[in-house]
């Protein structure tokens, strides 16, 4: 049976989560992180697209980001996982696929739901118990995006800009709206969206792009 093809939307910002391989790690340790940051990095120009947010941990990882043409966020995660999985052999001596097969993506409704995902995704070291507050965790985009700690590689999206009129008051802002839960109901849609590799939004929205898919 062929594949189905991905859905991307030029401008429509996306949620991408790739799993090491039987859910094993594959960010053992802070050099790996490192590196698969700097990978990422050098990709994010080679393929160009917009980072928003991302986390690492152990055995996966999570990136929201946009992208101006429908082949660019293949073509990222391609040279992405091809390098980081190359240097992940080398170091420790392994052979084959790191990931678990192809990773997810879904299409993210920025009216609604962007800062929401940016949210599920740099709280992901708190749910985990990783950490007891989101910016203790350095391998996230939420110290940037909260407090102002330098990231070359994040370009924040216009509705985050939105947030005030200058960095402060945004960061400001953005750290309010970590003080109220997402809520069951809003991480379920996230994941659901995730797993089915479709879209997360309102009726409206997801009608839209159901026309466009077919």
């Amino acid at each position: 049976m062929p594949r189905r093809l991905r859905l991307v939307l030029p401008g429509v910002p996306l949620h991408v989560v790739q799993r090491g391989v039987n859910r094993q790690a594959c960010f053992p340790d802070g050099q790996d992180k490192q590196r698969y940051l700097d990978y990422l990095r050098s990709c994010l120009v080679l393929a160009p697209c917009h980072l928003h947010a991302y986390v690492l941990v152990s055995n996966h990882v999570h990136l929201l980001l946009s992208t101006q043409s429908t082949i660019s966020l293949s073509s990222l995660m391609k040279m992405l996982n091809q390098r980081y999985g190359q240097y992940f052999n080398w170091r420790y001596g392994r052979t084959g696929s790191l990931w678990e097969g192809r990773y997810k993506s879904c299409l993210v409704q920025g009216e609604r739901y962007l800062l929401i995902c940016q949210r599920y995704i740099e709280l992901n070291p708190f749910r985990g118990g990783i950490v007891a507050l989101p910016g203790q965790y350095c391998w996230s985009s939420y110290r940037s995006n909260a407090q102002g700690v330098n990231d070359d590689l994040l370009s924040p999206h216009s509705l985050y800009l939105t947030l005030g009129r200058d960095a402060s008051e945004r960061q400001e802002k953005y750290q309010t709206l970590f003080q109220d839960e997402l809520g069951e109901r809003c991480i379920g849609q996230l994941r659901e969206a995730l797993n089915a590799e479709f879209a997360v939004g309102d009726q409206a929205f997801l009608q839209r792009v159901a026309e466009r898919s077919r």
